[in-house]
């Protein structure tokens, strides 16, 4: 019972109740969503594999001539529940800033498992950089169940891939990066994931130790000041892990909001996300 009110985020807000924070969220999220294609240059639907969720929604800068950074928006939704079709909030003040934006479909559970949905994030970013000669420079942002499959890219092992993405810098919201306790809460009704499927794509299990590339690769840890205490401790514990082991890390605890408000800001050109996320690219 512990356990289940800890990954319960919708309990821990003090804006709204549970239902109202979850449905306000869709809202804002799907309204910025809409705002950011009426305003910008889009390809949607891009496929990346023949899956029914392999598809990407792709933001582009206003001015695309010549080479351009880009930021892979991966969404949260504990891995069985919303999609990139109202991922497309963050767009705007980046597009205008010569960045393109990408957000990635992938097939959420009961459908999709936490095997394919790992392989499917890796797969999509080895996809941009074949497709794209034009991109300099790769942008990682993930919230909550997002944040734990950015961390999982962070973790591969490319030579697989045939590719080698240009990861620069990534920004993990509110995120879940050790999966044991999931196993002990109403989350894993729909995954359905054994211990050792848990294990191997736990990021917090799989930190390796900070190649020349990787040290370059900026990362920065958020949380929300009301995200439960449960996952205020797993970013802590993630962005010390990735710290000891050469990774250049920074870690954000945001006050004055929740798991959901913390990722629908980045929609605000003035909210300290966006600020952040905007000074990533000027490194290049």
């Amino acid at each position: 019972q512990a356990l289940e009110e800890q990954y319960s985020p919708s309990r821990w807000s003090p804006r709204l109740d549970r239902d109202t924070v979850v449905q306000a969220h869709l809202a804002a999220t799907a309204a910025g969503t809409q705002r950011a294609r009426a305003g910008a240059q889009t390809s949607l639907h891009v496929p990346y594999g023949d899956g029914e969720g392999e598809k990407l929604d792709i933001y582009f800068p206003t001015d695309p001539s010549g080479t351009f950074p880009v930021l892979v928006y991966i969404h949260g939704g504990y891995w069985q529940c919303l999609s990139k079709d109202e991922s497309g909030f963050a767009a705007p003040p980046l597009v205008s800033r010569g960045v393109a934006v990408v957000a990635v479909g992938y097939d959420t559970a009961p459908k999709g498992h936490m095997d394919a949905m790992v392989l499917q994030v890796r797969r999509s970013l080895a996809f941009l950089v074949e497709r794209y000669s034009g991109i300099r420079g790769i942008y990682l942002c993930g919230h909550s169940a997002g944040a734990h499959l950015a961390a999982m890219v962070l973790s591969t092992d490319w030579t697989e891939y045939g590719v080698a993405p240009d990861i620069k810098g990534a920004v993990l919201v509110s995120g879940v990066y050790d999966l044991e306790p999931i196993l002990h809460t109403y989350v894993n009704d729909a995954l359905n994931m054994s211990r050792e499927v848990a294990q191997r794509n736990s990021p917090m299990l799989c930190v390796t130790p900070a190649a020349p590339a990787a040290a370059a690769c900026k990362v920065l840890v958020a949380v929300a000041q009301h995200d439960s205490p449960e996952f205020r401790r797993q970013s802590q514990e993630y962005g010390q892990a990735l710290r000891a082991a050469g990774w250049s890390v920074s870690l954000l605890d945001l006050a004055g909001v929740d798991h959901f408000d913390i990722i629908e800001k980045l929609s605000e050109e003035s909210y300290v996300l966006t600020q952040v996320r905007e000074e990533l690219p000027s490194s290049l």
